[in-house]
């Protein structure tokens, strides 16, 4: 399981960013960044993508970017290309006064806040990247289209800001893997930085939906990560052990309705086969109500005989 880092309170407000809504504004802004670290090539150029609806999540994002970087852009854009047909566009909370006061004394230098028309001046973009079979799978399967929206919006952003590194969350692990493919497929010159999930204290794992959970759906909702972690402990019997016993915590729990739990080969992002041994990544995605959550952990599968 990844760490749990306590949850603080959003830091007091000392300097807000400044703000920018057009793509010639923002590119502006970096390349006058970049002329000024010419003169003093210390510390990168950070990206971290956001849709807004800021927690401590995105939050550490910031402040690890900040102990490197020379500019620090953070982008909140609700990406429709990423939604759905029966999904939460309009649901989708757009918090951006609260977004930034969040962001006043985390080291946020600029934010990126464009309109749909800035992003898609002629509507939605013809021209899609796709993420192959594996963006099928998963969250691909329950969100047909999701994967294709998010790396398109990913690879525009990146061709704007142009930045040395972008930094994307490990709870969003189907989408970590794929970004980075893109990457690497496409020759894109940015290093992905990946930031390990912030969770609640009792384990939950911090999402924007999360605020759309009920009192007793919060309560049940630590069960993902307690599936997460038996399936941990589990592992060192198997694949199927483990799997069998993030079921069997699953399956105390009347409130989860489970869409998928399985575990992944994290260079491939395909299932492992049952002789798998070594590293390997738990997935878990379940509704609540009508909150949809998702999760995972690297999980060590047999990891070799311990025996003297």
């Amino acid at each position: 399981m990844t760490s749990r880092p306590e949850v603080t309170s959003p830091p007091e407000v000392t300097h807000r960013p400044e703000v920018v809504h057009r793509i010639d504004e923002v590119r502006d802004r970096v390349a006058r960044a970049r002329a000024a670290r010419a003169a003093d090539p210390a510390g990168a150029i950070v990206l971290v993508p956001t849709m807004g609806a800021l927690h401590a999540g995105h939050l550490a994002h910031v402040e690890r970017a900040r102990q490197s970087a020379a500019l620090v852009v953070v982008s909140i854009f609700v990406n429709p290309l990423q939604f759905g047909a029966n999904e939460d566009l309009d649901r989708y909370p757009r918090t951006l006064d609260a977004d930034l006061a969040a962001l006043a004394g985390v080291g946020a230098d600029l934010v990126f806040a464009p309109s749909v028309e800035e992003m898609y001046p002629d509507g939605p973009s013809s021209t899609r990247v796709t993420g192959g079979p594996v963006a099928g799978t998963f969250e691909g399967a329950s969100r047909p289209g999701h994967f294709d929206g998010m790396l398109t919006v990913v690879a525009k952003l990146l061709a704007i800001v142009a930045p040395d590194v972008v930094s994307f969350g490990q709870k969003d692990a189907q989408q970590v893997f794929l970004v980075r493919r893109m990457v690497r497929d496409l020759d894109i010159p940015v290093r992905v930085q990946v930031v390990d999930t912030v969770r609640e204290p009792d384990g939950l794992a911090l999402s924007s939906r999360n605020r759309y959970l009920g009192e007793p759906e919060r309560r049940a909702a630590v069960a993902l990560s307690a599936a997460l972690a038996a399936a941990g402990r589990a592992a060192t019997a198997g694949v199927q052990a483990a799997i069998a016993a993030a079921h069997a915590v699953l399956d105390a729990e009347r409130l989860v309705e489970l869409d998928y739990f399985a575990v992944v080969d994290p260079g491939t992002f395909l299932p492992v086969t049952d002789d798998h041994r070594g590293a390997a990544q738990a997935l878990i995605a379940a509704r609540l109500g009508t909150t949809r959550l998702i999760d995972n952990a690297t999980i060590q599968v047999a990891p070799g005989d311990t025996r003297s």
